[in-house]
């Protein structure tokens, strides 16, 4: 059987150019083909393993999830422990104030959530993002997204959205009395690592505190320990009123979150009913999973240890740099010969 040829025939492409390296196992920071060569996974599956590839207390939770149940029923009835565990957890890592959680199946599936959550809530229809955004390819999530290029063969896409400039202090004027939310990567990732200035994100947040319009902070990719605090918000001394997670939240497995004050979530339980509703959202394995790695990130990561991480991450830069460089020259050789 030829895995590769049934990979690009019956399973669903995203490019016409993918990987196509034949996983058979994952260790640490390699992943292994079938062939025995390991590769160095420098992007850890797109920002999900931050713990490495089969951390053993992951495992040890699921195995232990697993004897007990796995689905029984639809998110937000029963009393489930995973469930509840992830909750304990995850607002140990969290500031007071964001002390309600909803729990999805993906990054994007979160932010469809805010962006039906700041409409609920607020009584209001329009939305704010940024330029170079990228907050997820399903609808809602696509259409506060930046990219037009990905987006002009799915419109029309969701109305009444502004995209304003990032550290651009005169663009926070287009956040009004009718802006139900503003969506904003802490960290933009999709457009190059871009990085607001502390003075940007604390007027932003006078805004939105002004106006009274949401801050959503989308820290699906830059959250959860990845730039030497817990959160990237923690960097500019504010607090979003919806924070949105999801990739490595996981420990590997498929999860999202919406992060916001238990009294601001209720609104889906009330302003309709069943206003957000998700079959799997929350799943048992994932919520065990999920709830370790918060436990690990918690107590065994030491993020105060800043010199130590600049330190090492100043190192790899350096090793790959070093590496890259001799990789050029010898590209850069082989055209010489053959242009001889």
């Amino acid at each position: 059987m030829d895995n590769q040829k049934i990979f690009l025939d019956h399973l669903g492409q995203t490019t016409t150019h993918p990987l196509l390296i034949e996983v058979d196992h994952a260790d640490g920071i390699y992943i292994f083909d079938k062939k025995g060569k390991k590769y160095m996974d420098m992007i850890a599956g797109i920002a999900v393993s931050s713990l490495g590839h089969g951390n053993q207390r992951i495992k040890d939770a699921l195995k232990k999830q697993i004897d007990k149940h796995l689905h029984v029923m639809v998110y937000g009835e029963f009393v489930q422990e995973s469930q509840v565990q992830l909750s304990i957890n995850l607002r140990k890592l969290l500031p007071e104030k964001l002390d309600g959680l909803y729990i999805v199946n993906s990054g994007t599936e979160a932010i469809e959530a805010a962006i039906k959550l700041c409409k609920a809530h607020t009584g209001r229809k329009e939305l704010v993002s940024f330029k170079g955004a990228y907050h997820g390819s399903t609808n809602g999530a696509l259409s506060i997204s930046s990219n037009e290029k990905r987006k002009e063969n799915f419109r029309p896409l969701l109305p009444n959205i502004e995209f304003i400039e990032l550290n651009n202090i005169n663009s926070l004027e287009s956040i009004t009395t009718r802006t139900a939310g503003v969506f904003m990567e802490t960290i933009q990732g999709d457009a190059g690592v871009q990085i607001p200035t502390l003075n940007f994100m604390q007027k932003l947040r006078k805004k939105c505190d002004e106006t009274g319009a949401l801050l959503v902070l989308d820290e699906i990719q830059c959250g959860l320990g990845r730039t030497g605090k817990n959160f990237a918000f923690e960097h500019f001394n504010i607090v979003p009123d919806l924070l949105t997670l999801g990739k490595s939240l996981g420990g590997g497995l498929p999860i999202g979150a919406l992060i916001a004050p238990q009294k601001t979530l209720a609104t889906f339980s009330t302003n309709p009913e069943l206003g957000h509703i998700t079959t799997f959202g929350g799943h048992p394995l994932t919520a065990a999973a999920s709830a370790e790695f918060c436990a690990i990130l918690k107590g065994d990561i030491d993020l105060e240890d800043s010199i130590s991480i600049y330190e090492r991450g100043e190192a790899l830069k350096s090793h790959c740099e070093s590496k890259l460089e001799k990789a050029k020259m010898k590209v850069d050789k082989i055209i010489t010969q053959s242009s001889r």
